[in-house]
């Protein structure tokens, strides 16, 4: 039997859901430069300026700064499997799918799990932390999700940092979804450890996950008592490769630590400053634009994403036609809700190259659009002039 199979020629999207995002022109044409040897001296060079760019993103001086090769959920399962042991304790954030995942992966990893509750759309409160901690009788780690991409929640970290270490333990910090859109200051408040997602403000495609240890918890990798859980991400393997003796550990994708140099290049040429800026100006635009409409953010007020907004649908529309509609008519592609948020909110993403003043205008004008085909009364422009208005006032 014969097969014949064409081309592949994807339709053009805007993206703008939880990710991926958008990606740089610049970055897809690095991913088409030759291929060499993850082992030759051109590559060996290359993987020492990926390190020195995202030390800059992280804002941190941790030598042991790296990406995964393998997407944000490797990340956060490196540095679970590495920094816990059977037996010890973990008490973790959870208020979102991200949270949840963190415990899920601990729980493999024979720790005893001590979950932190709140509510999907809010923040995780110091005092909950500080609870746990003083109910548990050695904690080993803290780990709480910066940029919870569920909820579009945006959770305070140096409080909880401080509580952590008074209390022996070490502090973990997903910085999937803000990594590149929001300050992630690694150093400053004192995290111990972080990982990240190439695919999210970075606006890489997705395939690798950033991920920096400081010294405690490098001192807790050297001292475990027993081997980690999974060989491929074991840390003191993965060191003698992206360390000095680069001892082959397993072939990593060529072409996507050329696409992350360039991504990083781009955001270093942007600035971390103006680049914050961007995402909350664009962030506050379609805040402002969705009011006319009738639609809110569901996130906690004073605690809302810049990059990733949860929007609340109203009663009687019907939230995946809505999502089809813009898909279809328009080629933009914003998310749905997750676990509780299923069916209730949909995930605009302005992250990274998404995060621009067209998009935000595009998929106004597409809600619009949607809305009235669900029969809402939502008057021709108003949730445009109303981001237009913002942009101006800024």
């Amino acid at each position: 039997m014969s097969v014949s199979i064409g081309e592949f020629n994807p339709p053009a999207r805007l993206l703008l859901g939880p990710g991926p995002s958008e990606v740089h022109p610049r970055v897809l044409r690095a991913m088409s430069a030759p291929l060499v040897g993850h082992l030759d001296p051109f590559f060996v060079e290359m993987m020492e300026e990926v390190k020195t760019l995202l030390r800059t993103v992280f804002a941190t001086t941790n030598p042991m700064t790296i990406p995964i090769s393998g997407t944000g959920s490797a990340g956060m399962e490196a540095c679970l499997v590495n920094l816990l042991e059977p037996g010890d304790e973990f008490v973790v954030g959870v208020n979102g799918v991200f949270g949840t995942r963190m415990a899920e992966v601990a729980e493999r990893a024979g720790a005893v799990v001590r979950r932190v509750e709140a509510p999907w759309g809010r923040i995780v409160r110091p005092e909950q932390i500080e609870a746990a901690l003083k109910n548990a009788s050695k904690p080993k780690l803290v780990a709480v999700v910066h940029a919870e991409t569920s909820t579009g929640a945006w959770q305070p970290i140096p409080e909880i940092a401080k509580l952590a270490h008074a209390h022996g333990a070490l502090v973990l910090v997903d910085c999937v979804t803000s990594l590149g859109g929001a300050p992630v200051e690694i150093d400053r408040w004192e995290v111990d450890a972080a990982y990240s997602g190439t695919q999210k403000c970075l606006s890489c495609p997705p395939g690798l996950s950033p991920v920096t240890f400081g010294a405690r918890a490098l001192d807790v990798v050297k001292t475990r008592k027993s081997k980690v859980q999974s060989w491929y991400l074991d840390l003191s393997l993965l060191a003698q490769y992206w360390g000095e003796e680069r001892v082959y550990h397993h072939t990593a994708p060529i072409t996507m630590n050329y696409a992350l140099r360039e991504a990083l290049r781009i955001v270093v040429e942007e600035g971390l400053d103006a680049r914050f800026a961007r995402h909350r100006r664009n962030h506050q635009a379609l805040a402002g634009g969705l009011a006319p409409i009738g639609l809110s953010l569901a996130a906690e007020e004073g605690h809302r994403l810049p990059m990733l907004n949860a929007v609340t649908v109203p009663d009687g529309v019907d939230e995946a036609r809505v999502r089809g509609r813009l898909l279809r008519e328009h080629g933009i592609e914003i998310g749905g809700g997750l676990g509780p948020m299923k069916g209730k909110v949909w995930r605009i993403g302005l992250m990274g190259e998404s995060s621009r003043r067209s998009s935000v205008l595009s998929v106004l004008a597409a809600l619009e659009d949607a809305l009235r085909a669900e029969g809402r009364g939502v008057r021709a422009g108003a949730a445009v002039a109303a981001a237009q208005a913002a942009y101006s006032a800024e």
